[in-house]
C-alpha cells in the first residue's frame, strides 16, 4: 500500500474518558535512536512542556516521523500516543521545502529574501494539510481538545471544521505574521486566512503579528470586528499574544552546576582570557543578521583600536538547510568576513573572530552562555528567539548585558535587554562598545529585570496559559 494510501482507521486505542489533548505538529516528539533500536524523545522545549500534560490526560500527538515513504502504525513513547503522518519523498520537497521553506518563510519574515510562488507547490500544501486533518479527524474523541503548531499546517483548523468536527481547537504560530502589504502578496490568502479560522482560539508570539493577522483576515476574508476577537460565519475566534518562553528553571540548575562553571573558566582561558567576549549564538539563516553583526564588530575594531587585543567575538552557526544554494552562498560570505576580519585585525596570539560552524551541546552551550559578557541576539525578523531568553536565564550571578534586535519577539517581552536595529552597522558597533564599557550596577539591575521576566513566565505556564485558553477556562494573565 502506498504512504498517501495508507488507512489511519483504528491506529490508536484510547478510553472513552473525556477532556483528552491532541497536539499536532509538522513532527513528532520522537526520533528513532539506531543504538538502541527504539524511539526515544526528542529534546526540546515544548515537548518538555506538553510531556506531562499528555501523559496526565492520554494524550494523542500527531507528526510526521521524520522519514520518507509509509509511516508505522501509532506507538507509545514515554507514555505518549504517537501518530504517524506519512509523507513521501515528492512532498517533502515541494511541500516543506518548497512552500513552507519557499514560500510562507520568507513571506513571514517580512519578505527579507525574495518570496517564491509557485503553484505546484501549493497543491502538496493543500494535500498534506488534508492529510493531517484526516488523521486528527480518526485520531481526535469529540470531548478532546486539538492545538495545532505553526506555519507548515495553517489550514488544518479550518479543514476539520469542513469535516464536521465541533472540538474545541487551538492553533500557535511560532514564527511572525506579517503586515497586510507584505501577506497580501499570497495568491493564496483567503485559503490560508480561512484556515486559521477554523481555531477558537490563535496564539502569536507578539501583539504586533496578532494586530497583523486582524487586519489581513478583515481585509481578504468576511471576518470583522477587532484583532482580538473576530468574528467569522457563526463562530468568533480569539486570538492571543503569548509569547514562547524555555524551561528556566532547568536553565538555572544546570548553570549553576561547578561542571558549567569549570568549562567556562577553561573556555575563556582557551581565548585568551580576554576583557571581554562577545557571542552570537544562531542558525545559519537569513534572518539572523550574522552578516550584520559581524561587520558591526569589524566596525568596532576599527573605530576603537584600544579594544584589540582585549575583546575576541565567538560566532556559533548552527547548520541549517544545507543543500539549499542560498544557504551555503550565506556561509561562504560569512566565513569570508571573518577572515576578512581575522586577517586585518588579528596577530600576536589574537584572534578577534572565533567562528563554529557546527551545533553545540547543551553543556556547551551553557558554558559560552556564562563565559560571554555580551550577548549578541540580533535577527533581521525572528518569530521570538530563546537564545536571548536562555542566555538571560543562565547569568544566575546577574551580569551580562543581552543586545536585542527591535525586530526580534523577545523584545516586547525583555525590556531590560539594549534594543538596536540590526541593519544599522554602525549603531549596533555602538552599542557593542557601551556595553563592553557598561557600568557594572547597572548592568546588574537589568539583568535582574530579564531574569524575573524569564522566570516568572516560563515554558511551562505558557502551556498552561494557551490550553487555558483553548479550552475556555482559566484567566491566566501575561
Amino acid at each position: 500500500m502506498g504512504a498517501t494510501e495508507m488507512s489511519f482507521e483504528g491506529n490508536v486505542t484510547r478510553s472513552t474518558r473525556g477532556g483528552g489533548l491532541v497536539v499536532v505538529a509538522n513532527r513528532l516528539p520522537v526520533r528513532w535512536d539506531d543504538d538502541s533500536g527504539q524511539w526515544v524523545t526528542s529534546p526540546g522545549g515544548l515537548v518538555s512542556a506538553l510531556s506531562p500534560v499528555l501523559q496526565s490526560r492520554r494524550g494523542v500527538w500527531v507528526g510526521w516521523p521524520g522519514v520518507a515513504g509509509g509511516s508505522p502504525d501509532a506507538f507509545e513513547v514515554d507514555g505518549i500516543s504517537q501518530v504517524p503522518v506519512p509523507l513521501t519523498e515528492s512532498e517533502i520537497d515541494l511541500f516543506y521545502e518548497g512552500f513552507c521553506n519557499g514560500t510562507v518563510w520568507p513571506l513571514y519574515h517580512d519578505a527579507i529574501r525574495p518570496v517564491e510562488l509557485h503553484r505546484h507547490w501549493w497543491r502538496p500544501y493543500v494535500e498534506v494539510n488534508r492529510r493531517f486533518a484526516e488523521v486528527v479527524a480518526a485520531t481526535a474523541e469529540p470531548s478532546d481538545s486539538i492545538w495545532v503548531q505553526d506555519y507548515q499546517l495553517q489550514l488544518v483548523p479550518g479543514m476539520l471544521r469542513s469535516m464536521g468536527l465541533s472540538n474545541r481547537i487551538g492553533f500557535f504560530l511560532h514564527i511572525p505574521f506579517p503586515p497586510v502589504e507584505i501577506f497580501g502578496r499570497l495568491p493564496w490568502r483567503e485559503e490560508i486566512l480561512e484556515g486559521l479560522l477554523g481555531a477558537d482560539v490563535v496564539g502569536f508570539q507578539t501583539h504586533r503579528s496578532l494586530v497583523n493577522f486582524g487586519r489581513c483576515a478583515r481585509s481578504f476574508t468576511a471576518a470583522t470586528g477587532p484583532a482580538e476577537t473576530l468574528s467569522f460565519g457563526t463562530r468568533t475566534i480569539t486570538t492571543e499574544t503569548v509569547p514562547i518562553s524555555i524551561d528556566s528553571a532547568k536553565y538555572v540548575e544546570e548553570a549553576s552546576a561547578a561542571v558549567a562553571r569549570a568549562a567556562a573558566t577553561e573556555l575563556r582561558s582557551e581565548l585568551g582570557n580576554p576583557e571581554s567576549i562577545i557571542l552570537g549564538v544562531d542558525r545559519l539563516d537569513y534572518t539572523k543578521g550574522i552578516d550584520q553583526r559581524l561587520r558591526a564588530f569589524e566596525t568596532l575594531l576599527a573605530d576603537r583600536p584600544d579594544l584589540r587585543g582585549r575583546v575576541v567575538m565567538i560566532q556559533v552557526a548552527v547548520p541549517s538547510r544545507q543543500n539549499v544554494g542560498e544557504y551555503q552562498v550565506i556561509r561562504e560570505e560569512i566565513e569570508r568576513i571573518v577572515g576578512r576580519i581575522n586577517g586585518a585585525y588579528g596577530g600576536s596570539g589574537w584572534v578577534p573572530v572565533h567562528y563554529y560552524y557546527r551545533s553545540l551541546e547543551r553543556t556547551e552551550l551553557i558554558a559560552h552562555y556564562l563565559a560571554a559578557d555580551v550577548m549578541l541576539v540580533t535577527p533581521l525578523r525572528d518569530g521570538m528567539n530563546l537564545v536571548a531568553k536562555e542566555y538571560v536565564a543562565a547569568r544566575t550571578d546577574d551580569t551580562g548585558t543581552l543586545v536585542l534586535s527591535e525586530f526580534a519577539g523577545a523584545a516586547e517581552e525583555l525590556k531590560g535587554a539594549t534594543i538596536v536595529n540590526p541593519y544599522d552597522v554602525d549603531e549596533l558597533a555602538d552599542v557593542l562598545g557601551a556595553s563592553i564599557d557598561a557600568d557594572a550596577s547597572e548592568q546588574r539591575s537589568a539583568m535582574r529585570m530579564l531574569r524575573r521576566r524569564v522566570e516568572r513566565w516560563d515554558v511551562h505556564r505558557w502551556a498552561s496559559h494557551c490550553l487555558e485558553s483553548i479550552e475556555g477556562v482559566g484567566d491566566a494573565v501575561l
